[in-house]
């Protein structure tokens, strides 16, 4: 995989401004109850986030979920992943025309697409206004996501970054970002902003997340969105429910506020119908500025490869 040259410099940063990002918490429940529907509603959600002066919209994990509520009556668990595989991949040029004509990025959640070996990967998609594209497959997966009797998936391979209006982007899915291996990875590829898709049952699994979420953005002097699913689509069959919110994570440094948190919108399960939406500004230079040395105390991307390790034994 190329990867962008990391001393290219954004407009944004090159200005001293911000850029603007949406995150939108996105409630299965109003899917919608065909594919034109489910489209027309995240054409609502980019008119939305394009007039809050955002640049990239981001919908979460397993937002294909959604497509449950026109799947074909007695479907098998072990079927979803393949009807929702079908109905993404008929969905995306959609997706993708809607990006065109609202000249904003999207990072369409995340669906399921053949591994071309009979299996699937849980593949998030973005998806950028001048056509072009990236892709992440989970890499870390769930228990459920391991069962011959569930959503059976593979894991993904591969970690890099892309390039969007001058920002090194990376994605990771949920359980990855609780990685702290891929962290370490991550931290040598220099992104200015990590995406965060996720999908959560219950607060735990939200906490579990987004704390480290937090952390990540510490780690790695970067900027941090997350965003997971709330309510339950009609046709669902696991999970039963879904807690989650929005959050911008940053370092937490004295000229970024220092608390490291630089927007968010609490957890909720949606069943309410409400749908966090969260619109933020990433303080792209600034976070460039402390990464090039003026943090307080960061020492840079810290492998710990000349750490030795003892035993028990000392």
């Amino acid at each position: 995989m190329t990867q962008p040259d990391p001393n290219t410099k954004s407009d944004a940063a090159e200005s001293g401004d911000a850029w603007r990002i949406a995150l939108c918490a996105f409630n299965l429940a109003l899917g919608g109850q065909s594919p034109a529907a489910f489209v027309a509603g995240v054409d609502a959600r980019l008119t939305r986030a394009r007039e809050e002066g955002a640049r990239l919209l981001v919908l979460p994990e397993y937002v294909s979920e959604a497509f449950l509520a026109w799947k074909p009556e007695g479907l098998p668990v072990t079927g979803e992943l393949a009807f929702m595989a079908e109905e993404g991949a008929r969905i995306l040029p959609s997706l993708e025309a809607l990006v065109a004509r609202h000249g904003i990025g999207l990072v369409a959640g995340s669906m399921p697409v053949p591994d071309g070996k009979g299996g699937f990967f849980n593949r998030a998609h973005v998806l950028l206004p001048d056509a072009s594209s990236f892709v992440h497959d989970k890499l870390a997966l769930t228990p459920f996501e391991l069962e011959a009797d569930g959503w059976l998936l593979t894991a993904g391979g591969e970690l890099g970054v892309f390039e969007h209006e001058g920002l090194r982007i990376a994605v990771l899915i949920c359980l990855d970002v609780e990685m702290p291996a891929l962290s370490v990875l991550l931290a040598g590829l220099k992104p200015d902003l990590l995406i965060v898709p996720s999908m959560t049952s219950n607060l735990a699994g939200y906490s579990r997340v987004f704390g480290c979420a937090r952390a990540r953005a510490v780690e790695l002097m970067a900027a941090v969105a997350a965003c997971g699913c709330v309510g339950v689509a009609e046709g669902a069959t696991q999970p039963a429910s879904n807690v989650s919110g929005a959050s911008l994570f940053l370092p937490c440094e004295p000229t970024l506020g220092y608390t490291g948190i630089g927007g968010e919108i609490a957890a909720t399960d949606g069943m309410d119908g409400e749908e966090p939406f969260l619109v933020a500004d990433v303080p792209i230079a600034e976070i460039r500025r402390l990464r090039s040395g003026e943090a307080e105390v960061w020492p840079g991307a810290w492998s710990a490869r000349d750490v030795i390790v003892k035993g028990n034994d000392g």
